[in-house]
């Protein structure tokens, strides 16, 4: 089934939570890793072993010089084409998303996938439970999610009766990857959205009261969010050449 999938990769954010680096590079194109590639490099690999070859990068922020070091793809034995936001126009991931599917750039199933997500899942698996599942939208989730600060539980009297710094909470959280069919893209959107959106923000609750058939797909695997210079810096390299062999 991967190999008729193509992969919608996010990668127009200004990175504002890299500043100062991403004055110069944009987000998806800081080295990671001891060999110093770029995080869509990880990706667009990852993807690759699972026989992903269509690939659709919507971008926005300095777009060419992902474009410069990625090209049609060929180097990477993969064919990757790009949607540009435009200022005024479609924006924003969902509005991005969009403006791409209006192009004509992609159709049918698409893996969603967020440039700032590293995560070495099964792809093949998450595609097969998607296509089971005959939904409109799987999301994967996880439960491994620590939370970036201390948290407090409170007795009666609003006296601190224990203290947990950085837990993992048991929640269901998403990490910025999924599997969407684009025939629920093909209604009103504009109307009800507009042309500046978030994904996962305002598109899913939107489905969500819609009815549309949404389920979540768990994974208990590593995953990593390079969204942050405070996140970047806390990353195991040599821990990251191990677990996706690159």
């Amino acid at each position: 089934m991967s190999q008729g999938v193509t992969a919608v990769v996010l990668a127009g954010g200004m990175g504002t939570r890299f500043h100062p680096y991403t004055e110069i590079v944009p987000k998806p194109m800081i080295p990671i890793g001891v060999d110093e590639k770029p995080v869509l490099e990880y990706i667009v690999k990852w993807l690759s072993r699972f026989g992903v070859k269509k690939y659709v990068f919507l971008v926005n922020y300095r777009w060419r010089y992902i474009q410069n070091y990625f090209g049609d793809g060929s180097r990477f034995n993969v064919e990757i084409t790009y949607s540009i936001d435009e200022p005024n126009g479609y924006t924003n991931t969902g509005g991005s998303i969009l403006k791409a599917y209006r192009e004509g750039l992609f159709t049918g199933t698409v893996i969603i996938w967020y440039g700032d997500i590293l995560a070495p899942l099964d792809v093949k698996d998450l595609l097969n439970y998607h296509q089971s599942k005959r939904g409109d939208l799987t999301l994967v989730v996880t439960k491994k999610y620590k939370v970036p600060v201390g948290v407090a539980t409170l007795g009666s009297d609003f006296s601190i009766i224990e203290m947990r710094e950085k837990p993992d909470l048991d929640i269901n959280a998403t990490i910025g990857v999924g599997v969407l069919e684009t025939k629920i893209l093909d209604d009103d959107l504009e109307e009800k959205l507009g042309l500046n959106f978030d994904f996962m923000g305002d598109l899913i609750p939107w489905l969500i009261t819609k009815r549309a058939k949404i389920y979540g797909y768990v994974y208990n695997g590593d995953w990593f969010d390079v969204g942050s210079l405070e996140k970047y810096k806390k990353l195991d390299n040599n821990y990251l050449r191990e677990l996706f062999k690159l």
